[in-house]
């Protein structure tokens, strides 16, 4: 049996994170954002082009987090067009729609240079 004991604080080390969180730079997060509003529009599958040119963000900055959050603001009857084109579902006459994974693959890229970016920040303190 392994075990391991902490002994000490670590306020300084949660005070210098959250100060990294603080001083996030809304022009850097705009950027990542944007990235992920155009990743998102290429790979949405194309009938009428509303749900690719639908896409958008949202930064939230809340106590301990900052968070970019994609949004899709084509809705039809109450449901999200995106969402639906992502997983399977049943249409209205009783039809059956195959779902296609591609919101996944698509934000991926730039979540992947958004952590690699954060752990250089972390990194270079």
């Amino acid at each position: 049996m392994v075990g391991i004991k902490l002994k000490g604080k670590f306020s300084k080390a949660s005070k210098r994170l959250l100060s990294l969180k603080n001083s996030a730079r809304v022009e850097e997060l705009e950027k990542y954002a944007q990235m992920g509003v155009d990743a998102l529009s290429a790979a949405t599958p194309i009938k009428t082009g509303k749900t690719a040119a639908s896409w958008g963000y949202k930064i939230v900055f809340t106590e301990k987090t900052v968070k970019i959050i994609w949004t899709n603001s084509n809705v039809q009857n109450g449901v999200n067009v995106a969402i639906i084109l992502q997983y399977d579902h049943v249409t209205p006459s009783g039809g059956f729609v195959k779902g296609r994974n591609y919101i996944n693959p698509a934000i991926k890229p730039v979540m992947d240079e958004i952590a690699a970016n954060a752990w250089k920040e972390v990194k270079r303190l």
